[in-house]
């Protein structure tokens, strides 16, 4: 049978999900812990591959199995021996059609900016610290230029290896929650680096360092030297897959709770651009 599973994981610690010969990704603890509960060797494959040092609210993987567990045994059995940076959030048996990467109808991620002059101690590691006061209504205004199918050569890493740099941007939304920025991006699939590339440029707009129609200038270029800076890792989170609702799957989930609730206590969302899924 084939099991999906959700995952939530903090990256600072791995070299992204890819299992690495030399440097540890998230993939290898997930299948060694789905091997010692399946009780024999699994390969799991991701809805998406983040970069070192991105977090994840909600992964999605699958792996095949001939070992008949609860969704509870899934759940708790895995996470028992996975490291503490690591969780399973949710297991469900699906199709054997089902491909966590390919089945995908979309795929959102958020990016955390923490927006004050002290750097974060707490959240450290886990937002992006701007000290200069940034303007969210810029940066959604300038942010509505790349909703769309474009291409995004200016915004993909020079080592993307995607075959085409055509993606569609279905939502994207600037809110401010008190100190806290985030930038939350809705597409079909995303570059090597997009959304950290997305929100350099953003933040460049929203300091007033660029003007609200750069990203269109920047989009138009075609040509990753005129994308200005790439943001750190560590404010990207993979929120959520969207699959056909037929499969009855999360789709997406809030930031973690520790860095969630301190959003929560402040304002609510203030901006928001959206585009339906076609």
């Amino acid at each position: 049978m084939r099991i999906a599973l959700g995952l939530e994981y903090d990256g600072s610690a791995f070299a992204g999900w890819q299992a690495q010969a030399h440097a540890q990704g998230v993939q290898s603890v997930v299948e060694a812990a789905v091997a010692r509960v399946a009780d024999h060797p699994v390969e799991v494959v991701a809805a998406g591959r983040t970069d070192a040092g991105v977090h994840a609210a909600m992964q999605v993987v699958h792996f095949d199995t001939t070992s008949v567990r609860s969704a509870r045994g899934w759940v708790l059995g895995t996470t028992t021996h996975l490291p503490p940076a690591v969780s399973v959030l949710w297991a469900r048996e699906v199709p054997e059609a089902f491909h966590a990467r390919y089945s995908a109808l979309a795929r959102t991620y958020r990016y955390l900016i923490l927006n004050r002059t002290v750097r974060p101690a707490l959240d450290h590691n886990r937002v992006c610290w701007i000290h200069a006061p940034l303007d969210h209504e810029r940066m959604q205004a300038g942010a509505m230029h790349l909703v769309g199918e474009h291409d995004f050569s200016s915004f993909r890493a020079a080592e993307c290896q995607s075959r085409t740099p055509m993606r569609r941007i279905y939502e994207i939304e600037v809110t401010r929650h008190g100190e806290y920025l985030e930038i939350r991006v809705m597409a079909n699939a995303f570059l090597h680096h997009m959304v950290r590339n997305i929100a350099g440029v953003l933040i460049a707009v929203g300091t007033g360092e660029r003007p609200v129609d750069w990203p269109r200038e920047v989009l138009a270029a075609r040509d990753r030297r005129q994308g200005g800076v790439t943001a750190p890792p560590g404010g990207l989170y993979l929120a959520g897959i969207r699959y056909a609702p037929a499969l009855g799957l999360p789709s997406e989930t809030g930031l973690p709770a520790a860095v969630g609730a301190r959003i929560d206590a402040t304002s609510p969302r203030q901006a928001s651009g959206a585009r339906e899924i076609e």
